[in-house]
C-alpha cells in the first residue's frame, strides 16, 4: 500500500523528533553512565537496534486491535534513557480499552485515520477529541484514557512516544474483571448485582 508506506517514512522522522521531546521530559532516574550494558552480553550496534516494527513496512492491517512495543522489556537497550514507544494499529470499529501508564504520561501521534481519544483527571472531568490524520494528542501521566476507531470503512494507524522505558499499562478491564476481586465487592462499587459482573468476567475469560 503506497499510503501506507509513505505514512511510515513520514512516520519514522516523527520518531527522531520525538526522542528528542521525550528525553526533555524523562521521568526515569539518571544514569551515571552513557549506557547500561547488559551482564555478560556484547555491546555492538546490534544492541542498540531494536527491528521489532519491521513487520509494519508493506503489511496490511490486523484484523484486531494490535499494539506493538518498543519498551525495556523488548528492547533492553531503553534501560535508562528514558523513552519507549508503540505503533497501535486500530482496524474499523476496534478500541483500545481505557487504561493508565503509570510512569509516564502518553504523546500519541495519528499516522493515518481517525481516531476518538479521551482521559478522565482525578475530578472527573472528561476531555475528548476525534482526531485526523497528522494530528497529536497528551495524556496525562497516570490517568486514564482510551483510543477508539469509529470509522466503519478505515483502519487507523497511531506512534506512541513515552517517557520511561518502562511506562506501565494498567488496562481498568482486565484489572477489575479479569482478576480475582470478589463478585460482591465488584457489585457493591458498580451499584449492580453479582449476575452482572459475572457476565462481564466471562467476557473478559481467555477463549479456549
Amino acid at each position: 500500500m503506497a499510503s501506507r508506506t509513505s505514512s511510515l517514512k513520514y512516520l519514522s522522522l516523527l520518531v527522531l523528533s520525538l526522542a528528542t521531546v521525550q528525553m526533555t521530559l524523562a521521568g526515569d532516574p539518571d544514569i551515571l553512565t552513557d549506557f547500561i550494558a547488559p551482564p555478560n552480553g556484547t555491546v555492538d550496534g546490534n544492541f542498540f537496534t531494536f527491528t521489532g516494527m519491521r513487520v509494519l513496512v508493506g503489511g496490511g492491517p490486523p484484523k484486531a486491535f494490535t499494539v506493538l512495543k518498543a519498551t525495556l522489556t523488548e528492547f533492553p537497550a531503553l534501560n535508562g534513557q528514558s523513552v519507549s514507544y508503540a505503533v497501535l494499529e486500530f482496524p474499523s470499529g476496534t478500541t483500545n480499552p481505557p487504561h493508565t501508564h503509570p510512569r509516564s504520561a502518553e504523546l500519541l501521534f495519528l499516522v493515518e485515520g481517525t481516531l476518538e481519544v479521551g482521559f478522565v483527571d482525578t475530578k472527573n472531568n472528561l476531555f475528548t477529541q476525534t482526531l485526523q490524520s497528522g494530528d497529536l494528542f497528551v495524556f496525562p501521566k497516570g490517568l486514564a484514557h482510551f483510543q477508539y476507531n469509529a470509522d466503519s470503512s478505515t483502519p487507523a494507524l497511531a506512534i506512541s512516544a513515552f517517557g520511561s522505558a518502562n511506562a506501565g499499562t494498567v488496562s481498568l478491564p482486565s484489572t477489575l474483571f479479569a482478576t480475582n476481586i470478589d463478585d460482591n465487592v465488584l457489585a457493591l462499587s458498580f451499584k449492580t448485582d453479582v449476575d452482572t459482573i459475572q457476565k462481564l468476567k466471562a467476557g473478559l475469560a481467555p477463549k479456549p
